[in-house]
């Protein structure tokens, strides 16, 4: 699903997607999704998509705004393999099996994403990437490192490719952009956002966010979700670290 209600879109330049933002409708963001337009606007981005845990609460709030970006639907599912998102959905994503989760994501003809796949080191099992429509080559959470390694994953699959912020607070909102070259394709709805992606037709610009902001993100989480232990040990972690930098 997506919300357009300005038309005349400047087609003379390159179009600026976010395709991974994170509102209050998941457990460790803040962001209300009013407040992601309006800074997605202001910061020069032709659309988003928010992506919220288990859930399009965010993105359908959002796609009510009568604004004049593109607002995609998405969604970040955790499965037993880690996470994937799925974009250009209509209904919630019910299941938390892998498989089952594509199924549902296809029949809603939606576009199955690999988020950040080297996140906590996790491996990729054979046969995903064959499931999977688009990687994400660069998470704004993530090393440069790691996603280095996502970007070599997709280029030795011949995958096409896709980035986002993974923005959970506002700085964040647009520091992974992807772009479209709109002197070579005119989008005027979902279909043609959805084949410029498949078609490998875009390009991933943008830069991790500093180390404060998971800090503050995992934070939230821990606080929102009662789980105090882990919130302690968080803080234990962050102290040794920025020690250790001292020494």
């Amino acid at each position: 699903m997506i919300n357009k209600d300005i038309m005349d879109v400047d087609q003379s330049k390159e179009l600026c997607f976010d395709f991974h933002i994170h509102s209050k409708f998941s457990y460790d963001s803040l962001l209300n999704p009013k407040r992601i337009v309006r800074i997605a606007e202001k910061r020069g981005l032709d659309g988003i998509a928010i992506t919220d845990h288990d859930t399009i609460k965010g993105a359908l709030e959002a796609s009510k705004l009568n604004k004049s970006i593109y607002i995609v639907i998405g969604s970040e599912i955790k499965t037993e393999i880690g996470d994937i998102i799925g974009l250009f959905l209509k209904e919630e994503i019910t299941s938390k099996n892998f498989d089952e989760v594509v199924d549902e994501i296809k029949r809603q003809d939606g576009l199955v994403v690999l988020p950040h796949p080297y996140k906590k080191n996790r491996d990729i099992p054979n046969g995903i990437l064959r499931k999977v429509d688009l990687v994400e080559t660069l998470n704004g959470r993530l090393s440069q490192e790691l996603n280095h390694k996502a970007q070599i994953l997709a280029k030795n699959n011949g995958m096409p490719i896709i980035g986002g912020s993974d923005a959970h607070i506002s700085k964040s909102i647009g520091c992974v952009k992807t772009i479209f070259n709109c002197e070579k394709h005119a989008i005027q709805n979902v279909e043609d956002i959805k084949r410029l992606l498949l078609n490998g037709d875009a390009k991933v610009v943008g830069k991790e966010s500093p180390r404060y902001v998971h800090y503050f993100s995992a934070t939230v989480g821990n606080v929102r979700k009662g789980d105090f232990l882990q919130l302690g040990k968080l803080f234990v972690k962050e102290f040794r670290t920025v020690l250790n930098k001292k020494i």
